[in-house]
């Protein structure tokens, strides 16, 4: 534990530590079943829509949403011995829409190099890629997953 609060405090540059002032659009906690990464996704894009994000933002967030609940459900139990629901929050701030999601592991999330022929493995990548921002943050319960988008101008 204490080498991953370590890690954590050393990787400032990926902290992102939900700011009061921002305004909160949406919270959903969805039990830890696979079966519930539709109703995450629809949850995200539902509100970015709903919120006027410009352009293709809603499908954005939809699907990188999926990848950080996705991950959330494959990872994010920890031990396994107590399965915390998974918590979806999406805000604003200024022109950025902010998703993050909590699950109850506080193993640290790490970026993979999938080869060619592999089904999984490039989550992490796609939300990096197609994100203006993402990063994480431990907690003593756990850890968030967030990603930020540029929604309006």
């Amino acid at each position: 534990m204490e080498e991953v609060v370590k890690a954590g405090a050393a990787l400032t540059g990926c902290r992102y530590t939900m700011n009061p002032a921002l305004s909160l659009l949406g919270e959903k906690w969805i039990p830890h079943e696979a079966r519930n990464v539709a109703s995450a996704r629809r949850f995200v894009r539902d509100i970015a829509a709903d919120w006027n994000a410009a352009g293709d933002v809603p499908e954005i967030a939809e699907l990188l949403a999926s990848e950080l609940v996705t991950n959330a459900i494959a990872y994010g139990s920890g031990d396994g011995s107590a399965v915390i629901p998974i918590r979806i929050t999406v805000s604003g701030e200024r022109e950025l829409l902010t998703v993050d999601v909590y699950d109850s592991c506080i193993a640290i999330p790490r970026m993979r190099r999938a080869g060619h022929l592999e089904a999984s493995g490039r989550g992490l990548a796609i939300v990096q890629d197609l994100s203006h921002d993402w990063g994480w943050t431990l907690n003593p319960y756990g850890k968030s997953v967030w990603f930020q988008l540029v929604a309006w101008r």
